[in-house]
């Protein structure tokens, strides 16, 4: 018989073991999955539960396993790297929002004038010509930019900038770009590399 200081250790442990589980479970299901078309072309990036419910629904066939297995009441499902969709889609052409998160996704999180790579929170956005120049925000005049090159930049236009240069031209989010992430992100998992004509 245990004694109850050592049954509510035992209870509080196992509890923690769950949460545990339970926490890498959730993780598990937020990882990226390469969505291919039915021609094999890569059309996007999701979560591993969405392309568990499409593999689950019939929409898609896994093509490439991740190793990890998630395991339910009643079966073991394997965790899926690579999904390709069972029927082609026709992606229409389509501009992405201009948003803060998509001009930081094109520009990989590095300031456009320093060159140096930060966390998101440490970025802002740069109007290469200031707004009250007559700078729009638009694809074509927004940068990534630490908050240093940002105060040191101030007011000032491109050619005022003798110890300042873009490091490169800043153009609209494309399919082009949208490959370039895919790629970016998938030189993490080598099952991805196949799918994405580097």
């Amino acid at each position: 018989m245990m004694h109850a200081r050592k049954q509510k250790a035992v209870a509080r442990t196992a509890a923690f073991a769950g949460e545990q589980a339970t926490l890498q479970s959730v993780h598990l299901l937020q990882m990226p999955v390469l969505v291919l078309n039915a021609s094999y072309e890569p059309i996007n990036i999701c979560g591993a539960r969405r392309a568990l419910v499409l593999v689950l629904k019939g929409v898609a066939r896994t093509e490439e396993e991740h190793g990890l297995t998630l395991h339910a009441q009643r079966s073991r499902i394997a965790m899926p790297s690579v999904i390709r969709l069972l029927e082609y889609r026709r992606i229409p052409y389509q501009t992405r929002a201009l948003s803060r998160k998509n001009i930081l996704l094109r520009d990989r999180n590095t300031c456009q004038y320093c060159g140096e790579v930060l966390a998101s929170g440490d970025l802002t956005l740069d109007h290469v010509i200031p707004r009250s120049r007559g700078g729009n925000s638009t694809w074509e005049n927004l940068v990534a930019c630490c908050h240093s090159c940002n105060r040191r930049k101030g007011n000032r236009m491109p050619n005022e900038l003798d110890d300042m240069k873009l490091q490169r031209e800043p153009r609209p989010f494309s399919l082009h770009t949208s490959r370039q992430i895919m790629r970016m992100l998938g030189r993490g998992d080598d099952r991805w590399r196949k799918y994405l004509f580097y």
